[in-house]
């Protein structure tokens, strides 16, 4: 949806999310559990040249702010601190998830115990949690009325946990990084989307400057929110 839709924030499925300035969420409220078909079988027997790999085994990766990891969301081991940042004033304008700890249960437990069409992350900088992301199928989500969806169309959601690491370059940095991943471990997907609200200015600034091009305006059910795409670089001729 933080980097996702608060000051930073990108899709359309379960979501929170920051990015630069006030880039607290990137994406938007949580949607990662929305109904939707289940995803086809990822590979057919015996191919490998296809074959997703879930982010948990994703290697980490340099950016200039430091060594990046994603690690899947586990509870309850994580809840203190995911609730932690959900009650953030600038997280919850755009996650709406602020109260409680099983407010933010309710909202991560169903993409954990899922099928795999949403992996809830925490992002950890030089080992240190300070992000959450949710990297999902967004051809199986709810979106899908909303937008020419693709077939592997993936969508993100992040939130910066905490203001220190705000407004310094970190959001964009990390949706590079992030977005790199994706296309790197999903050889199937042609490109990576998110839908921050409108309003979140600084959220869509930073999808922008991490490659990302703002396809269209969508009214959402509970925002209106601004499309937006990185496409997969054309392969170079050989």
């Amino acid at each position: 949806m933080p980097i996702a839709d608060t000051p930073l924030a990108g899709a359309a499925s379960p979501a929170p999310g920051a990015a630069e300035g006030g880039e607290a969420s990137a994406s938007g409220i949580a949607r990662a559990g929305r109904p939707g078909p289940p995803p086809e079988s990822v590979t057919p027997p015996g191919d490998t040249s296809t074959a997703d790999t879930p982010p948990g085994d994703w290697a980490p990766v340099p950016t200039p702010h430091g060594l990046f990891l994603l690690r899947p969301v586990t509870l309850p081991r994580d809840l203190a601190l995911l609730t932690g940042w959900m009650n953030d004033p600038a997280v919850a304008a755009f996650w709406e998830l602020a109260g409680p700890p099983d407010v933010t249960e309710a909202h991560v437990r169903p993409q954990i115990e899922g099928d795999g069409r949403s992996v809830p992350c925490l992002g950890l900088l030089d080992g240190r949690p300070m992000s959450y992301w949710e990297i999902y199928r967004a051809d199986h989500d709810v979106l899908t009325p909303y937008y020419p969806a693709r077939p592997h169309d993936i969508g993100v959601h992040l939130l910066l946990g905490g203001g220190t690491d705000r407004g310094r370059g970190v959001g964009t940095g990390l949706l590079r990084a992030v977005t790199s991943l994706i296309l790197a471990h999903r050889p199937r997907t042609t490109r990576v989307l998110a839908e921050p609200d409108v309003r979140n200015v600084r959220s869509v600034a930073a999808f922008l400057r991490a490659g990302y091009r703002k396809d269209r305006e969508l009214e959402l059910p509970d925002k209106r929110a601004a499309l937006m795409i990185r496409d997969r670089a054309p392969t170079p001729p050989a």
